[in-house]
């Protein structure tokens, strides 16, 4: 298994522009070095005969059944908006304004 030399995190750290120390190159090489021996273990035992799984436990969905109801009411809702403008709400503009 190779290893994840600190001149490996420097170089991607320079690519992507990210400014380390030293001491945080040498950390995150050994860390980057633990993670990459964790894949090669579970590689390991990832044969043809084991399936693939999200989650340990299977999981079922417990979201409730949609059903169609009434919606409310856009005057009611529209009276409740502290502003409204042609039936619908209306709030300060965000765009276009350096221009």
């Amino acid at each position: 298994m190779s290893t994840i030399s600190s001149d490996e995190v420097a170089r991607v750290a320079a690519l992507a522009r990210i400014a380390l120390t030293d001491e945080e190159i040498d950390r995150l090489a050994g860390e980057l070095d633990v993670i990459a021996g964790a894949v090669a273990r579970v590689n390991e035992v990832a044969t043809p005969d084991v399936p693939a799984t999200s989650h340990p436990i299977p999981l079922t969905n417990v979201w409730r059944e949609d059903e169609v109801v009434e919606t409310l009411d856009v005057d009611a809702v529209m009276a409740a908006a502290p502003e409204a403008s042609d039936g619908m709400f209306a709030v300060p503009q965000i765009l276009g304004e350096d221009a």
